[in-house]
């Protein structure tokens, strides 16, 4: 890469201008692959933003959107009368950069597929019950109120005249080609992913992705670390298949490397939620995510990240995925449509490293049975022609509405008992509670009217430090939420 006093050339920056994607966002992969491979290395001074529109042939207003991208995912910083430079966090990253050769030969050696799955009934936590869509606190489900369902409706009745062998017959086991190609560009341009159809893999839910990654990389024993809280339905899968789970407690930053460390030193798997931690909604830091690539690589472990609300974020930019900075292979994404468009779908997918993706498709052509075509062929019309984007969009804004509202509502009616906490992204928050209540009790004098709120704990396999409750907010209006905060009054 040349240098300059006025920052590194990038006259050479690739841009297609007939992609569906947009030149910023083109930008922003550009500039963030060529920094996590070393090619801008950290420090380097980037180019001021009308230089390299000129360079470039493109606005000044699409460059300083992708500086600021870029800023908020602390690829770069940026001070008045100084420019813009590449993090020095990055440096961690760029010292253990491997060769293609290095990376195939190790990857390659790995044992990949795991033995058969033992019993462990008693390690299972109870799940949370299937959510009422009517109860204003439920967690985990979306608006199914503000779902475009004629919409929806129309685009299933063009794939019903489609000809009978295709929508009839047996699915394809890895999922619709047109689906895993939507997917894969839809990745690329709202959460920072470069994959191919032939890395992602739909199936029945992400909790059939969990438990098909846990069946074909964990034995019997092997352990895994796994955020503490964490979710429950992933814990469980994991379990299913043998896995000794480590809980790993989360801070500030999200999942504590070094207390995993000192508790497992040679984890198979890890697992964890870096655009919103479940259920305490924290965004891991930049800092943190490389720490965690590194130790990963350290171990020869592989990453599980569940992206379950990513699409989901309020202010400013979306959370950055742990597998856009992934430069060793290791980070095996999980999405779900279940909280994007609505559960009913039991439509999910994976996006596998290039070196596993043969091996989770040979497993799945011998093992599984595949999605439904004709709700796979819906979900790819509704996100090829727009529509999906256009969804998540409104999502957003009554998402972030219902938020205040819960907020606004706790404020004015609880205000000495209970602590809402803002997040940026997701469909629930946490709240805390004032001294001398018990997370538990009112969790369960809660429940007596019908208004069940989950304690903290709910969602732990060992004692955490965080204690309080976890309120969705995603179900009902504005007004419905201010009448439910009144009714907690009385339990208080």
């Amino acid at each position: 890469m040349v240098k300059s006093p006025s920052g590194a050339s990038l006259q050479f920056l690739e841009i297609d201008r007939n992609s569906p994607i947009s030149i910023s966002t083109q930008i922003v992969c550009s500039l963030r692959s060529m920094i996590l491979n070393g090619d801008l290395v950290s420090g380097q001074r980037l180019p001021s933003s009308r230089t390299l529109a000129k360079e470039i042939n493109v606005s000044r207003t699409t460059i300083l959107g992708a500086y600021d991208q870029l800023i908020a995912e602390g690829m770069i910083v940026s001070a008045v009368g100084a420019g813009s430079y590449v993090s020095h966090e990055l440096a961690i990253t760029q010292q253990s950069q491997k060769t293609p050769d290095q990376l195939s030969e190790r990857i390659s050696s790995e044992p990949i597929l795991g033995k058969s799955s033992i019993s462990a009934a008693h390690q299972y936590l109870p799940r949370l019950e299937h959510p009422n869509p009517d109860n204003p606190f439920i967690t985990g489900l979306p608006a199914l109120d503000a779902f475009p369902m004629s919409l929806w409706a129309r685009l299933s009745a063009k794939c019903w005249r489609e000809p009978r062998q295709g929508t009839l017959n047996y699915p394809e086991v890895s999922g619709l080609r047109e689906l895993r190609e939507a997917i894969s560009v839809h990745l690329r341009a709202n959460r920072g992913i470069t994959c191919s159809a032939d890395e992602v893999i739909v199936l029945n839910g992400a909790q059939q992705a969990f438990n098909r990654i846990g069946s074909t990389l964990l034995d019997p024993g092997d352990e895994v670390w796994f955020e503490n809280p964490g979710t429950i339905g992933a814990r469980n899968a994991l379990i299913s298949c043998g896995a000794k789970i480590i809980p790993v407690p989360v801070d500030a930053e999200g999942l504590d490397v070094k207390a995993a460390t000192r508790k497992s030193a040679n984890p198979r798997l890890i697992f964890t939620t870096p655009a919103q931690q479940h259920p305490l909604g924290i965004i891991m830091s930049l800092r943190r995510r490389l720490e965690l690539l590194k130790a990963a690589e350290t171990a020869n472990a592989w990453i599980i990240e569940d992206d379950y609300v990513g699409e989901f974020h309020y202010n400013g930019c979306p959370p950055q995925t742990l597998k856009s900075v992934d430069r060793d292979g290791r980070v095996i994404y999980v999405g779900t449509f279940s909280k994007s468009l609505f559960p009913a779908l039991r439509l999910g997918y994976m996006v596998a490293p290039p070196k596993l993706a043969d091996t989770f498709s040979t497993i799945a052509e011998a093992t599984l049975q595949g999605a439904p075509t004709h709700i796979q062929s819906v979900t790819a019309r509704f996100i090829m022609e727009g529509h999906f984007t256009t969804h998540l969009r409104k999502m957003r804004k009554i998402y972030h509405e219902r938020q205040q509202a819960l907020i606004q509502s706790c404020q004015q009616h609880l205000k000495d008992k209970l602590t809402v906490l803002p997040t940026d992204a997701g469909l629930h928050t946490i709240a805390t509670l004032a001294k001398g209540y018990n997370e538990q009790a009112i969790s369960e004098r809660s429940a007596e009217i019908g208004l069940p709120l989950t304690p903290i704990s709910r969602f732990c396999l060992e004692p955490a430090q965080q204690s309080g409750l976890v309120i969705g907010f995603s179900t009902v209006p504005p007004r419905a939420i201010d009448l439910a905060v009144q009714r907690l009054v009385e339990i208080f």
